[in-house]
């Protein structure tokens, strides 16, 4: 039996949903390193401190080698001192996770199936925001009566669909192109425009036609 998905905001209808892209194994491996990977790559790899050789001044010896008493020293910018530089400091690194590109299709999947089938998924009309509308959003979600928070998945070209429900509460707007496994298993509900429909399941494995 083919999964289906509600219509909402025009009428009241179910469209049916690509069985190779909804109707997929759910592989937890493939969402862990997924979204580990899509985390990983949000971080910068900025962090960094200086050793002593970056350390300004301290280019002598604090005092001479022998007869003072007190231990050897060479600078004060060493790693012992105060304002001195750190013994073996972080610097600029990547934090980047490969994934290749068909466990990352697959996991995309997967995730896509587990909204499906646990009817979290729901299609929505576009055309039925002409003009941006949040009123219009939220009296969209709360019929749809679904657990936040939720992802909206619009076309870059539904512009007032994006301004409805982006300044929503416990509310993600992102495009087709953009669309991570990360967003998709953080939320708790997907709704994805009919125009947006065809590229999420590009995005996500399926054939174009030829």
């Amino acid at each position: 039996m083919a999964v289906k998905a509600p219509v909402l905001g025009g009428k009241a209808n179910d469209v049916a949903l690509d069985a190779t892209v909804f109707e997929a194994e759910v592989k937890p491996h493939l969402l862990h390193e997924t979204v580990r990977a899509e985390l990983n790559a949000a971080r910068q790899g900025t962090r960094g401190a200086k050793s002593r050789g970056l350390v300004a001044g301290g280019r002598s010896k604090p005092w001479r080698q022998k007869g003072t008493g007190r231990a050897r020293q060479g600078t004060i910018r060493a790693p012992q001192f105060t304002g001195g530089g750190m013994a073996f400091p972080p610097g600029m690194r990547s934090y980047e996770v490969k994934v290749n590109r068909k466990a990352r299709k697959a996991a995309l999947r997967g995730a896509l199936s587990h909204h499906a089938g646990n009817d979290t998924l729901a299609v929505l009309d576009g055309s039925s925001f002409e003009t941006p509308s949040t009123k219009g959003a939220k009296q969209v979600l709360e019929t749809w009566a679904k657990d936040a928070p939720v992802l909206v998945v619009a076309h870059e070209d539904e512009e007032a669909v994006v301004k409805s429900f982006r300044n929503l509460e416990r509310v993600l707007v992102t495009v087709p192109s953009e669309l991570e496994v990360a967003a998709v298993v953080w939320a708790r509900a997907i709704l994805v425009t009919e125009a947006a429909l065809p590229l999420v399941e590009q995005r996500a494995g399926k054939e174009a036609p030829a």
